[in-house]
């Protein structure tokens, strides 16, 4: 399978990933015929053109005057009556209902009474339906994306002047990175808010690639200071590391109960720590303490150091990023006398290299056939010996 990279340095909008995604290969021909199924009165144009001395496809979606306000009964129908594959539907689905439920909480009303006009209209069903089928087409399994550069300024909209990003573009990046360059205009549609963040998944750091193709799409308008045009890379899932950057939390106690330190691990790892420990140390006037250490996602930082703070005695810690390498991994099923084991099989490139049973699965066949723990998961690993040779 497939993986693509949006690198939205002049931001993103429905036409431009259309156009950056058809710029790998795709023939805009078979492109028209998937989208005729919808059957709305529009007309796709694909050119090839510059931006910035960059070269791309700029794709226009020229609708019939007066193009319909939608609710999400109305857009799923248009939908659903479509000859598109079922697994297009359904992710194109699933990005409207992120649309409009983002809308709701904008405008504080209920999610089966709003009416989208841009967002809704026959050019933004072709942009998120045809986005969902040239991904299909493509074969890709993975979608992931930079940063965005939003824009600044004011935009107008049926709800008048607005502030650039829009309340619905705001919502919709909740929780994802945003930033702005001094082009003076609207970079980050809400259409292209939603394609990436119901499909993608965010890299703040540039990731580690092997592509195998790059295409260009070009935004409607010309900028000031830099191409507009959004950045598509396209290679073999395998070859993508996609490791998110992570975060080292350490800090350092020494008047902390054990029970209050044990209830913390486990609290951190709900929180979303990838690890949690605590190591002995000797701290100023050589008394014993424990240095805390939590592992995590970049997102998840802000809320484990404030539960750290809220939890146990110290009144300061350190962070910083950390690199990591793991390896990849599956979940394998074995029986051990009619009870299921599950067997962690771990890989460097193709070759396995760790076998490893699942402690509790373990645990729950040894109770049920009375057994030592240690024989059930010796018996597993003489069932999973088999997998070193693959």
């Amino acid at each position: 399978m497939k993986y693509v990279y949006f690198d939205c340095f002049s931001g993103a909008s429905g036409d431009m990933i259309l156009g950056a995604l058809l710029s790998l290969g795709v023939n805009p021909e078979e492109f028209n015929q998937a989208i005729s199924s919808l059957k709305l009165t529009v007309k796709i144009k694909v050119k090839k053109e510059q931006s910035g001395g960059l070269s791309g496809l700029r794709v226009q979606v020229e609708t019939a005057t007066g193009s319909p306000a939608r609710n999400f009964r109305e857009v799923k129908k248009v939908i659903e009556i479509s000859r598109l594959p079922v697994r297009v539907k359904e992710k194109a689905l699933l990005i409207f209902k992120r649309l409009f439920e983002a809308e709701a909480r904008v405008h504080g009303q209920p999610f089966d009474r709003v009416h989208l006009h841009e967002a809704a209209a026959d050019d933004a069903l072709v942009d998120i339906v045809g986005c969902c089928w040239l991904l299909d087409r493509l074969k890709v399994s993975s979608v992931y994306f930079s940063p965005v550069n939003t824009g600044q300024g004011f935009v107008r909209t049926t709800h008048g002047f607005l502030p650039v990003p829009p309340p619905a573009v705001a919502e919709l990046m909740t929780g994802f990175v945003i930033y702005h360059t001094e082009e003076n205009t609207e970079l980050l549609t809400p259409t292209g808010a939603a394609i990436l963040t119901t499909l993608g998944q965010q890299w703040i750091d540039r990731p580690q690639l092997k592509y195998e193709k790059i295409g260009y799409g070009l935004g409607q308008r010309q900028l000031q200071s830099q191409p507009n045009v959004l950045r598509v890379f396209y290679g073999e899932e395998k070859e993508v590391n996609s490791l998110p950057p992570v975060m080292l939390v350490e800090a350092n106690l020494d008047d902390s109960s054990p029970q209050i330190l044990g209830h913390f691990l486990n609290h951190a790892l709900e929180l979303g720590a990838l690890e949690a420990y605590i190591t002995p140390v000797v701290m100023k006037k050589n008394r014993p303490g424990h240095k805390l250490t939590l592992l995590a996602e970049i997102d998840k930082i802000d809320r484990l150091i404030e539960e750290v703070f809220k939890e146990t005695s110290t009144i300061g810690v350190r962070y910083f990023p950390v690199e990591r390498q793991i390896l990849r991994r599956e979940i394998r099923q074995i029986k051990i006398k009619g009870c299921p084991i599950g067997v962690k099989v771990s890989y460097a490139g193709q070759r396995v290299i760790n076998i490893q049973p699942e402690y509790e699965d373990c645990l729950q066949a040894a109770r049920k056939l009375g057994q030592p723990v240690k024989r059930i998961m010796a018996l597993a690993l003489g069932k999973a010996d088999k997998w070193w040779e693959k």
